[in-house]
């Protein structure tokens, strides 16, 4: 339930008076943007265009004070409007003046401007607050983790709450410059470019810029003692990578395999069109979980990601993302599939690269190791609903949606539809049914039944993805092998050299929360 505010008789007529007879048009911005998975995240009322976000961390104590400016535009005449967040606010202004501002709900913060805001007007969000992030739980849980010498904000579908106060939905992207203040003998790693960092009376601060709109999900940050290594690709962009220097015997698998990012992101780009940031890179705390996540350009993967040795093929699918998800993003949470799908999928064509296995064996070897019985079948990959978000069958049986695409219209239409999916809705957001349409106007051919049958249908499809006019391997053939699955009697294809190396990367966002 959201709170009323509670105001005295004198300053509800101080109120009415400060602003015309109008005002009685104005309304409170929704506490919620819609989303069917997550109804209360992102707010109604207004679009951010920047967060500037300064902060003051100590690591030994997990203490954190910060100022966040949020420059934002009215999208209707706002009384009042919302912002996520978690830890405790002191002071709030609204356009220089104070606000009134309460609590509500697990993570809603409201604030009542001095004046009301009239649609299409700017305004400058002045938000004060500190607290200790790894105490605060919204929800059953934290985004914020703590590591032996610092802390790591990185989680989907929230992260921001904890570390400062946002429209926390993909919908509306924004560009950011973060500045933290840290103890001298610190890093701070953020998204972007570092344009500079300053040390006074043993307190340095680092200043990070991401100039191209980013997701409130993919703003990321890090604090600790890190082995930083810079570079450019060989088409000139800047590369920057960090370790923790206490990862032990993960540190040379994570080194060798996130070394590897300018090299991958320039072969991306054959396939997905020019990188569309400023810089790539990633990094690499020393965390306990085991998820990695795309935050943009700075790439957060967890130590354990690496604890079988080297694992290109997690790069490549958080670099996949840069374009799948990050430029491109989502509209709505229940478009996963144009996320976690491309980026399986962009392993799957790695895996052609490497001569581990072509993109359709993979697909094949998917098709055939889940019997229809399996429940891997009844995720929608289209729709899978916010408890299987992130379940396999998105990954899997996503990419296998994009094979099933790719055999009906052909490669030379289903690459140019690679790559033109993100260059034309580049730094936007979309929705499956968009993609759809696109893909039907690159290829010429309707395709609304593959859409459904492959990605909002709970059902194993009865025919697997086989090219046209090419004949179904054994274990896909019509009939009985049709099920042909772990379990069944029935023999399934060959395991593709790169499958285990892939499915090692299952993790990826399943601790995200």
């Amino acid at each position: 339930m959201r709170k009323r505010l509670i105001v005295s008789a004198a300053s509800a007529l101080s109120l009415f008076l400060a602003v015309p007879a109008s005002a009685a048009d104005f309304q409170p911005g929704a506490a919620g943007v819609g989303d069917s998975y997550y109804p209360t995240y992102g707010n109604g009322g207004y679009r951010v265009s920047h967060y500037d976000i300064r902060l003051k961390y100590q690591p030994a104590t997990d203490e954190l004070e910060g100022t966040t400016t949020i420059l934002a535009t009215a999208t209707q005449d706002l009384s009042r409007f919302n912002l996520d967040f978690a830890l405790n606010v002191s002071e709030v202004r609204v356009n220089g003046r104070p606000a009134t501002f309460a609590t509500s709900g697990e993570q809603e913060l409201e604030i009542t401007p001095a004046r009301p805001l009239a649609k299409g007007s700017q305004a400058t969000v002045v938000v004060r607050y500190k607290g200790v992030p790894s105490t605060v739980k919204k929800y059953g849980f934290t985004a914020w983790l703590r590591t032996p010498d610092g802390a790591v904000a990185a989680g989907e579908p929230e992260s921001a709450w904890w570390w400062f106060p946002s429209n926390d939905h993909p919908s509306d992207k924004a560009t950011f410059d973060v500045s933290v203040q840290v103890p001298d003998g610190n890093q701070v790693i953020s998204n972007g470019i570092l344009t500079g960092a300053t040390s006074q009376a043993g307190w340095t601060r680092y200043n990070w810029r991401e100039n191209k709109p980013q997701a409130t999900y993919l703003a990321t940050l890090a604090v600790g003692k890190f082995d930083i290594s810079t570079d450019t690709t060989a088409n000139g962009l800047p590369v920057y990578n960090a370790y923790s220097k206490d990862l032990g015997d993960n540190a040379d698998a994570a080194r060798s395999s996130v070394e590897r990012t300018g090299e991958l992101v320039d072969w991306l780009s054959g396939y997905f069109g020019d990188y569309p940031f400023s810089s790539v890179g990633g990094y690499v705390p020393n965390v306990p979980t085991g998820f990695a996540l795309e935050t943009q350009t700075r790439v957060f993967y967890s130590p354990r990601q690496f604890s079988k040795g080297a694992n290109t093929s997690v790069v490549v699918h958080e670099l996949a993302h840069q374009w799948y998800g990050d430029s491109v993003s989502l509209s709505r949470w229940s478009d996963i599939w144009l996320n976690e799908g491309f980026a399986r999928y962009a392993q799957f064509l790695w895996s052609e690269h490497e001569n581990e296995g072509t993109a359709q064996e993979l697909a094949d070897y998917v098709y055939a190791s889940h019997p229809a019985e399996d429940a891997f079948w009844s995720v929608k990959p289209g729709d899978p609903g916010a408890d299987n978000q992130f379940a396999s069958a998105v990954y899997d049986r996503g990419a296998v949606a994009i094979q099933a695409l790719r055999n009906a219209v052909g490669d030379e239409k289903f690459f140019r539809i690679l790559k033109g999916w993100p260059t034309e809705r580049k730094y936007g957001n979309a929705t499956i049914p968009e993609f759809q349409a696109y893909a039907e106007k690159v290829s010429g051919q309707k395709l609304g039944d593959l859409f459904n049958t492959w990605l909002f249908t709970a059902a194993k499809p009865a025919v697997g993805p086989v090219a046209k006019g090419a004949a179904a391997p054994a274990s896909l053939a019509p009939g009985a092998r049709a099920d042909a699955g772990q379990g069944d009697g029935q023999q399934l294809p060959v395991e593709p050299k790169s499958w285990k190396k892939i499915q090692e990367t299952n993790s990826v966002h399943d601790e995200a929360r």
